[in-house]
C-alpha cells in the first residue's frame, strides 16, 4: 500500500476536524465524509488547501485509510453508510460511555466498538487508534519536548504499520499495543483519561506517555 495513503475522515467534529486538519497540515490529501448540508467551509480552510469534503460513501470510495470519528453509539451506522469497505483500512477513534458521576465503559457485547466493526465488516482492516487523548491533541500532538502516543490495537500487521507512519508523519508517537482484543483495553484507557481530565480536575491538557528507563 502507498505511503502516501488517501486519507478520509467520516466525522467533521473536533476530533475528526482536528485531526484532518493536522494530517492535511502533514502532507496528506484527506477528504472528509459529511453529511449533506453539513457546513465545513471553515473547517476545510483551514486545512491548506489539501482537504475536501463529499458524501461518506464518496469518501470512503475515494480514500485507502478511512478515520471514522462519530459518536460511539453511531459508529456502526455511519461504517455501515460508508458502502464497501472491502481491504479499506478502517481506523476506529470512538469510545463507548455514558455519565454517572463520571465516565463510564459501556463496550457492546463484542467487548469494544472496534470489535464490533471488525465483526460486521470482516473484509475491512480494522485498528482501535487516536482515541485516548482530548482533541486538543489531534490538532496539536506536542506535550511537554515529546508528542502524545497513539495507542494502536489490531491484527493486520501491514495496516497497523501504514497508520503507525501516518502517525510518525503528523507528529504523534504511535504505540503498538497488540492484537484486536486489546482495543477494549484502549478504550478502558480513554475513559480513564476522560475520568482524570473531566472528574479528577485535572484539565484537558494532559495525556499518557509510556517512558523506558536506561
Amino acid at each position: 500500500m502507498s505511503q502516501n495513503p488517501r486519507i478520509a475522515i467520516v466525522g467533521a467534529g473536533n476530533v475528526g476536524g482536528n485531526l484532518g486538519i493536522r494530517l492535511a497540515g502533514s502532507g496528506y490529501s484527506v477528504r472528509f465524509g459529511v453529511r449533506g448540508g453539513s457546513e465545513v467551509k471553515d473547517l476545510l480552510a483551514k486545512c491548506q488547501g489539501r482537504a475536501e469534503a463529499s458524501s461518506v460513501p464518496e469518501a470512503a470510495a475515494w480514500a485507502d485509510v478511512i478515520f471514522l470519528a462519530v459518536p460511539a453509539g453511531a459508529a456502526l451506522e455511519a461504517a455501515r453508510a460508508m458502502g464497501e469497505l472491502s481491504g479499506k483500512v478502517l481506523v476506529d477513534c470512538n469510545n463507548p460511555l455514558k455519565w454517572e458521576d463520571g465516565p463510564v465503559h459501556t463496550p457492546p457485547p463484542e467487548g469494544s466498538i472496534t470489535a464490533a466493526l471488525a465483526k460486521a465488516f470482516p473484509k475491512a482492516r480494522v485498528l482501535k487508534g487516536f482515541s485516548t487523548f482530548g482533541a486538543e491533541f489531534h490538532l496539536d500532538p506536542k506535550i511537554g519536548d515529546t508528542s502524545i502516543d497513539v495507542h494502536l490495537a489490531g491484527d493486520d500487521a501491514e495496516a497497523k504499520a501504514l497508520v503507525a507512519s501516518i502517525a510518525t508523519r503528523a507528529g504523534f508517537t504511535p504505540i503498538d499495543v497488540g492484537p484486536l482484543r486489546n482495543a477494549a483495553l484502549v478504550e478502558s484507557l480513554a475513559i480513564l483519561w476522560i475520568h482524570l481530565a473531566m472528574r479528577a480536575g485535572h484539565g484537558r491538557q494532559i495525556g499518557f506517555k509510556l517512558l523506558k528507563r536506561g
